[in-house]
Formats: structure tokens, C-alpha cells, sequence
């Protein structure tokens, strides 16, 4: 796996609500509520698995969460990040 460029990263991220942070990218949602939240999270993990790509999970302010993508074993972001944001994406 080979870590993107500056250029490819914003090529990626021009079509979408992810953000680069740092090495890695960022994107938040707000559910209806604590039980939609958790379900969200359930969901992301479900497809983390299928993938064999996890997302730092942090959930917060009962229905907030917060995912983070980067390829810990490069060091910075590669496709595989930008896949798993898609399917993630998916997910609603």
C-alpha cells in the first residue's frame, strides 16, 4: 500500500464531507439519538470487519459520532482510507 500524495488526498476529499486531519481523515455525524447512535457505530464496525480496515470510533454527546481513517501500518493515508470512507458513506 503506498501512501497519497497532498494532491491525491485533496482529490479525494473534494467530492465529500471527510476532512484531512493530520495524517489521517475526519468526518462527524449527529443521529436522532443514543440508540440510532450506537447503531450507526455497529454498522461502521460490520464493514471495518469485511474491510479489515478500522476507523478510530469515538462517540460523544449521546448522538455524535466521530470516525477517523488513516493506515496506521503506512503511517498516513492511503486508498484503502478513502474505500472504507465510501463504505461508511454508505452506510447513512
Amino acid at each position: 500500500m503506498t501512501l497519497l500524495s497532498d494532491a491525491e488526498i485533496d482529490a479525494n476529499l473534494a467530492a465529500g464531507e471527510w476532512q484531512r486531519q493530520g495524517q489521517a481523515i475526519v468526518r462527524e455525524w449527529k443521529l436522532e439519538d443514543f440508540a440510532a447512535a450506537i447503531a450507526f457505530v455497529n454498522r461502521v464496525a460490520g464493514a471495518a470487519e469485511a474491510a479489515n480496515h478500522h476507523p478510530d470510533i469515538h462517540l460523544h454527546d449521546w448522538n455524535r459520532v466521530g470516525l477517523e481513517l488513516s493506515t496506521h501500518s503506512q503511517g498516513g493515508l492511503t486508498q484503502a482510507d478513502f474505500d472504507m470512507a465510501a463504505r461508511i458513506d454508505a452506510l447513512g
